[in-house]
């Protein structure tokens, strides 16, 4: 086990349990689309949703209508935020619910056109359980000149996120733009948009707007450490290869893990 400091083991070991904590997967799948949109498991994501949502209203990353959320519900759902509402003012009841062909099935207002992208991404990756996508300033600004912050500088994002993939620009809501994020959704769990913003996904809603905070806040510092005008440091390539190894243990995803 490689060392390290212990924020950073406790931060690990507190994701993990969380992760398990989480399961809230029946053991069977559900008889009817009013079955699943009715079942505790889907009240508790919903709750979880409205919560991460005002997380994201409250820290800027979104404004206006902006921004998505979704979850699996077992293996033939998705819970998803509605379109043309601000996540401020979601509540359980405009939760809708969806299958994987992108078809409302329960609920009263109409999906998020960007459910397209999220269902692309549960399709390139069974680890994928939530979604969040978002405009976050210093995250969006990288997007905005089509590249991402540089890693090797702070082991707690090398070890949550480490590189950041870059999806080509199309037209939001398309399911040209959904499939941008195709190539990358493996491998990377932070996926800059073009000219967009972030999407990033986990094993629950709460760990993937964490990661939203975990991007925004190491790109900002990474703006911010730019200014100085002193080389940054970078971690050492062997203390690299330690993360890397953790990672591998832990199941979380990284391109350089099939370097």
């Amino acid at each position: 086990m490689p060392t390290f400091s212990n924020p950073i083991a406790d931060q690990v070991r507190e994701v993990m349990q969380s992760a398990m904590d989480a399961l809230r997967l029946p053991a069977h799948g559900y008889a009817t689309p009013a079955a699943a949109a009715d079942s505790p498991e889907a009240d508790a994501l919903r709750a979880e949703i409205v919560a991460a949502g005002r997380k994201l209203w409250e820290r800027q990353y979104v404004d206006g209508n902006g921004g998505n959320i979704s979850v699996r519900l077992g293996d033939q759902y998705v819970l998803c935020t509605p379109t043309m509402m601000s996540k401020r003012d979601l509540d359980a009841r405009d939760i809708c619910l969806a299958n994987f062909e992108g078809n409302i099935l329960a609920g009263s207002r109409a999906r998020t056109s960007e459910l397209l992208m999220h269902l692309e991404i549960y399709k390139a990756t069974q680890q994928a359980r939530a979604v969040v996508h978002c405009h976050p300033p210093y995250a969006t600004a990288f997007a905005m000149t089509s590249s991402a912050p540089p890693v090797g500088l702070i082991s707690e994002f090398e070890i949550f996120i480490g590189p950041v993939a870059v999806a080509s620009y199309e037209t939001p809501g398309t399911q040209a733009f959904a499939e941008t994020v195709v190539p990358f959704a493996a491998d990377h769990n932070a996926i800059l948009l073009t000219n967009h913003g972030v999407v990033c996904w986990s094993d629950t809603v709460s760990h993937a707007e964490w990661l939203i905070e975990v991007l925004e806040n190491y790109s900002k510092t990474c703006v911010i450490a730019q200014q100085i005008g002193r080389p940054l440091v970078r971690i050492p390539d062997g203390k690299i290869e330690e993360i890397l190894a953790l990672k591998r243990r832990l199941g979380f995803p990284d391109s350089r893990l099939k370097a």
